[in-house]
This record gives C-alpha cells, structure tokens and sequence, in this order.
C-alpha cells in the first residue's frame, strides 16, 4: 500500500494566523498603470451562480461551443470621492503630509466622522507632496440587502503621473465612481477579502492533526505532545486549538466574466440571504474569498504572468 500523506494544515506563510482589524481589507501594494484611473473598487459580496458562456480560446478545446462557468455575483454600488491624501517620499517608505475633504459631504459619512462646517481648502493647497490618493467611501446606503447605513471608507491609489493625478482629483472630488469607470469586462482583478469567522476551534479542524486511537491518554482529538524538551516552552509550530478564521486573504487574477444589471442577475424572489441586486453586479470566474454581504476590495491585479484574454468568454445567459 502507498504511503498516505496528509500535510498538516496551516501554512507558515500565514503566521501568526491573526484575525483582521476591520471587515474591509486593506491593501499594501498598489499596481502600477500609465493611464489615470483609480486602481480599486469596493463591492459586496451577493452569492455565487453559474453563466453559460461561449468559448473563445483560440487553443482551447471546447473552442466555439457554450460551456458553463462557476461565477460570483459582487454588487458594485457608486463610490463617492470624499477627500484627497497627499504623502511624501522618505526612506522609510511614504509619509501621509495633509489631506483635504470635498467641499460637500453626504449625511452618511457624518456616521463615520464629524464632518466639518465649514468648507476646507482645495486640491491646490498642499504643494510639497510626491504621490496622492483619493479618499472614497463606498455606496452602503444604495444596498438594502447589508443592512446598513454606514459607508466603508477608504484610501484608493491613482494610476498615471503626478500632474495627471491632481487634475483627477480636482474633477472627481465629491463625484461618484461607477464600476465602468475603473474596470473593463475581460479583465483580471486581485480580490481582497475577509474569511468567514468560525470561533474556537480545536486541533483537528484548526491544523489537521490526526484523530488518536481510542486507548490513547486523556485525549483523542488533542495531540501528542507540545514539542521537545528544550527549549522549555511550547513552539509555536505546534499545533494547538485557538480561534480560527476572520483572516485577511487575497486571491490572485480573478477573471471579470461581466458587468451586468440587477435585472440580468436576479433570480425570483431574490438572491438567497441577500436580497435584490439593485446595482450594477460584477460576475467574476470562479468562487471569492467571504461571507455574503461582506464587501470586498477589486484592485488591479499585480501579478498576472500571462496575458488574458478579453473576448475569451462571451457570456450567453446568467442561470438564475
């Protein structure tokens, strides 16, 4: 008989396996793009289904005929551009040296922050920067199905160069962004998201460790032992029980099958524990890290190996 193997779960990539701050992923690197646009998009998760789409791979062997793709639906409401961050280069990385506000701001980014009086400065009043991002708070009032009134609120780098950059925020500043104005059907994204929370958990759901026969002391689904004698103190490579789940995770050059509607996307009765999609909906290949209703981060991607192609699926019918 072949010898089974069975790696213990738990990758010392992902260690300590802490839980995430907030319920919005934060994003540490930024893609780089010649054309100015901002480089993400907030949206939220609605659930999963599957399109029936034609295949256009030149190589492919289902080339011409319809094929069926696992899809996720991400509700994309407008994003509101509510400020502009300003930083600076130095040797330890970029320094935040000001930010401004828009001029006015809606009543449900006041439940956020105290939101001031009286108007602030522009665009042109911080000078001595290097690189600005806009501030943007997503539309959480446009989706009844999450079930709350309050925006999520974060930082979004810009692509092109620096003089393109401050005439985009002066445009955009206190303006919406809609999906189309960042991300094109065909395209490959990075997804930025918080796993599913799952509580205390023991050894065996936790790391994988085997179940131990009925005659073994104290424990069956505890382990062996916490390691060797010295140091005098448990590893932390051993497996222990802890909380598990609620991680940051990020998945890799996720294909965008197609922008649809609410009504291309909406099954009778709604989507199940989520509701009607009342927004434009991203269909993306393939299953997305999270719980339904959580929102998600769409960047561009920053590490797509191969070239993609756009046309590649032309999606016939969404199966509701």
């Amino acid at each position: 008989m072949p010898k089974v193997s069975h790696p213990r779960r738990g990758s010392m990539q992902y260690w300590p396996r802490a839980r995430a701050k907030y319920l919005l992923a934060r994003i540490r690197t930024w893609a780089k793009e010649s054309k100015v646009k901002p480089l993400g998009f907030i949206g939220f998760k609605a659930g999963m289904t599957h399109v029936m789409a034609q295949d256009n791979h030149p190589k492919s062997m289902t080339k011409g005929e319809q094929i069926a793709l696992p899809a996720t639906m991400i509700e994309c409401p407008p994003m509101t551009v509510i400020g502009v961050s300003y930083y600076k280069k130095t040797e330890n990385g970029l320094r935040k040296v000001g930010s401004i506000l828009a001029p006015t701001l809606a009543k449900s980014v006041s439940r956020l922050f105290p939101v001031p009086k009286v108007a602030g400065k522009g665009v042109d009043s911080v000078t001595d920067f290097d690189d600005l991002r806009i501030i943007v708070a997503s539309g959480s009032d446009k989706v009844p199905s999450i079930q709350t009134k309050k925006p999520k609120v974060i930082e979004i780098a810009l692509g092109g160069s620096k003089a393109d950059k401050i005439g985009y925020a002066k445009e955009k500043l206190g303006k919406e962004l809609t999906i189309n104005d960042v991300f094109d059907r065909g395209v490959a994204v990075d997804i930025h998201g918080i796993g599913k929370g799952k509580g205390f958990q023991g050894t065996v759901k936790r790391f994988g460790v085997p179940i131990r026969q009925h005659k073994a002391e104290k424990t069956k689904r505890g382990i062996a032992t916490l390691g060797s004698w010295t140091p005098k103190r448990v590893e932390f490579t051993v497996a222990q029980s802890g909380k598990m789940g609620f991680h940051l995770r990020t998945e890799y050059n996720k294909r965008i099958l197609k922008i649809a509607t609410g009504e291309e996307v909406n099954p009778t009765g709604g989507i199940i524990r989520y509701g009607v999609v009342r927004n434009p909906c991203v269909l993306l290949k393939g299953s997305v890290v999270g719980a339904q209703r959580r929102a998600v981060m769409l960047t561009s991607t920053i590490r797509q190996n191969k070239p993609i192609l756009k046309d590649g699926y032309d999606v016939v019918k969404v199966i509701k």
